[in-house]
């Protein structure tokens, strides 16, 4: 194998930086989201006509000196700001892994398309992240603002087990056959954070406060037709700050997410069952507990938000141990498909 080139390895070192600065993005993102920050600053990219948080918390206090409520709180402009000082940086990020890509590219298994279409992604975040705010919350944008950092960060992760060349050679075959199943479960999981994202972003956490699905007669006030408006929603709002739609198209939001929960966990469970029946190695072993500890600790986190109401460390983390379960599943299938080692016909070259 040839030895990495010190572009390379500054290659490697920011792809890390970059997933890490890509969770803090996540989980800043979730934090703004669910303290009702995200309009803290209505203005974009500055808050309130400045670019120094500082100056802004000036600003809304000495407006509510003169004029009373005449602007949000100051506090709210933290988060807000905060997020985006870190998302800008790993926008940066990004663009200086793609032009060191590109100076990599004639090397073997140098990836190019990928770091490329992250720079796009990246740039269309920030588009989304724009609208976000001059399109005072509107649901459907904050959710695809939600799904493009989970994808980003997903994606962060992908690039980075490419460019450490991991895993480089498993003889575990039989497990390619779960492709399918494994397949099956990350859509079902992609799925499932839209459906957490168009929960948040329609406040509609707290629309059912039982176990296991809603309160008593949760059946006679399903509004799909209300629940699932993705645009042109009527309302007398200047935004769509804490939501704008009855509780009947909350709770079947709500119920939803929640069998849309029990999918996940049928299926991710399933795999699993089937990783541990049929993987020899340690390897592929230690990736189904790790699943397994994913998927319970994200149920338990999901239970706590229904019974302590959404407390916003709970919910935060709940948000991220999500992407983390993705980023698992997407890794898992990157890992079935590493080329296999000899010692068995069924398991020689390509597995093919």
């Amino acid at each position: 194998m040839d030895t990495p080139t010190t572009s390379q390895r500054w290659l490697r070192v920011l792809c890390v930086f970059a997933v890490l600065l890509a969770a803090g993005v996540i989980t800043l993102g979730a934090w703004t989201r669910l303290a009702d920050a995200g309009l803290g600053c209505p203005d974009w990219p500055g808050c309130y006509g400045h670019l120094d948080v500082r100056k802004a918390i000036d600003h809304v206090n000495a407006t509510n000196e003169t004029d009373p409520g005449a602007l949000r709180e100051a506090h709210k402009t933290v988060p807000e700001m905060v997020h985006r000082y870190f998302a800008s940086t790993l926008g940066l990020t990004i663009i200086i892994i793609a032009v060191l890509s590109f100076i990599n590219r004639k090397r073997e298994k140098q990836p190019l398309k990928l770091p490329l279409f992250l720079v796009a992604l990246v740039i269309f975040q920030g588009i989304l992240g724009m609208w976000t705010v001059t399109m005072g919350l509107q649901p459907t944008i904050v959710m695809l603002h939600l799904l493009g950092g989970f994808t980003t960060f997903t994606l962060l992760v992908l690039l980075t087990a490419r460019v450490f060349r991991w895993p480089s050679f498993l003889n575990d075959c039989d497990v390619r056959m779960l492709k399918p199943i494994a397949s099956l479960s990350l859509a079902a999981v992609i799925l499932q954070i839209a459906l957490g994202g168009w929960t948040a972003s329609n406040y509609a956490a707290v629309a059912c406060t039982e176990l296991p699905i809603c309160e008593e007669g949760w059946q006679d006030r399903l509004d799909f037709d209300e629940a699932f408006i993705f645009w042109g929603h009527e309302h007398d709002k200047p935004d769509y700050e804490y939501g704008v739609l009855d509780n009947e198209a909350r709770t079947t939001i709500h119920v939803m997410h929640r069998f849309g929960a029990l999918l996940v966990t049928l299926l991710v469970l399933a795999l699993v069952a089937k990783i541990l029946l049929r993987a020899r190695s340690k390897f592929f072993r230690n990736f189904a507990f790790i699943l397994f500890g994913l998927l319970t600790l994200q149920l338990a986190l999901g239970i706590s938000n229904v019974v302590f109401a959404v407390p916003l460390d709970v919910a935060v983390a709940h948000n991220f141990v999500a992407v983390i379960l993705l980023a698992a599943l997407v890794l898992f299938i990157r890992a079935i498909n590493v080329k296999c080692g000899t010692g068995n016909p069924r398991r020689n070259g390509d597995c093919s």
